[in-house]
């Protein structure tokens, strides 16, 4: 009687213990039938900007009733995006949603999310295929023209100037800067780049030794167009370092409260970001919308968004919600967490 009794008791407590597991984050079942699950893998985890997507995610979990969680790799590497897309499949997630850093490699992996009757939300992401529906806070053409006017201006016009983004297989970065190039070329012949981008924008080391280089190689350097939140940053430390403030210039967008002391200084000139907390929220909106089988339509309303029109063939919902840093809006944007 001892051993059945005990082997009963056994018995139970590992059921229980199957119960626990099986119920723990992001996990579909009975428990979480009546909240719909999102992960959302972006680029790089721990840097400012993405810490702001974070709160945002959280806060539109918390008011949308989602199981909503941010998954940051620990480097900018698509073949961790891949892994923790992965991971996510298996947890049999409703909604994925990714920032990408290479479009083409998670390709794959979004296919087999989607063929698992996942939903896909991207953003920085308007040429993947395997998605239901990617958002953009800024137009490619206007983002990129929004920053080469302000670093024409401050170099008046002529003279060399060095391009960043993230990466070179980060499709949205080059598009920026294709649009900025083009853009010079057209209204201010007297620009010219030097060499080819450098994808070093992710990294504040990276850029700001690049920076260091490229100023010491080329005399008549007198600008940095940084497409990437950590580009800015890394090439106004190597122009404060060089003694190079209010001569040579940087523009980009950056996190306000990381740049805000460089800005200031004049290490930084300025730029435009769109408000990454917001679109952590918006996120979590338009998954929960998927989840619940809604998808946005022509004229509808979407709170960070505004009034959309989303593309039938592209799947690209593009809006212009762009706000300027400078030494007026830089302090109220930090204090916002930006």
């Amino acid at each position: 009687m001892k051993k059945t009794l005990i082997s009963r008791r056994i018995l139970l407590a590992s059921a229980a213990l199957v119960v626990v597991f099986s119920a723990g984050p992001l996990a579909k079942g009975a428990l979480a039938a009546d909240k719909p699950t999102m992960g959302v893998v972006v680029k790089v985890g721990g840097i400012p900007w993405f810490n702001a997507m974070e709160t945002g995610i959280k806060e539109a979990a918390a008011s949308e009733g989602m199981d909503a969680t941010m998954i940051g790799p620990t480097s900018a590497d698509p073949a961790l995006q891949v892994r923790a897309i992965e991971d996510l499949i298996a947890k049999k997630v409703d909604v994925i949603g990714v920032v990408p850093n290479d479009e083409k490699a998670l390709e794959p992996v979004l296919q087999k999310a989607r063929e698992a009757g996942i939903k896909v939300v991207a953003h920085e992401g308007p040429g993947i295929q395997n998605k239901d529906l990617d958002f953009e806070l800024a137009s490619a053409k206007g983002f990129g023209e929004a920053h080469a006017e302000l670093l024409a201006k401050a170099m008046g016009g002529k003279g060399e100037y060095a391009v960043y983004v993230g990466s070179l297989t980060v499709p949205l970065h080059n598009a920026w800067a294709d649009a900025a190039i083009a853009y010079l070329k057209e209204h201010y012949p007297d620009m010219k780049p030097v060499g080819d981008r450098y994808g070093v924008a992710e990294n504040v080391d990276d850029s700001r030794k690049t920076a260091l280089d490229l100023i010491s190689a080329h005399p008549d350097l007198h600008g940095f167009l940084a497409f990437g939140s950590q580009g800015p940053i890394g090439a106004g430390r190597a122009i404060e370092e060089k003694g190079e403030v209010g001569k040579v210039f940087v523009v980009g967008p950056f996190s306000p409260g990381q740049g805000r002391k460089l800005l200031k200084q004049g290490a930084l000139l300025g730029g435009f970001m769109w408000n990454p907390a917001e679109a952590g929220r918006v996120f979590v909106r338009i998954g929960k919308m998927l989840a619940n089988g809604q998808m946005p339509k022509d004229g509808d309303t979407i709170e960070g968004l505004g009034t959309v029109h989303p593309d039938p063939k592209t799947r690209n919902i593009i809006t212009d919600n762009l706000l300027q840093i400078n030494k007026e809006t830089v302090d109220k944007l930090a204090d916002l967490g930006l």
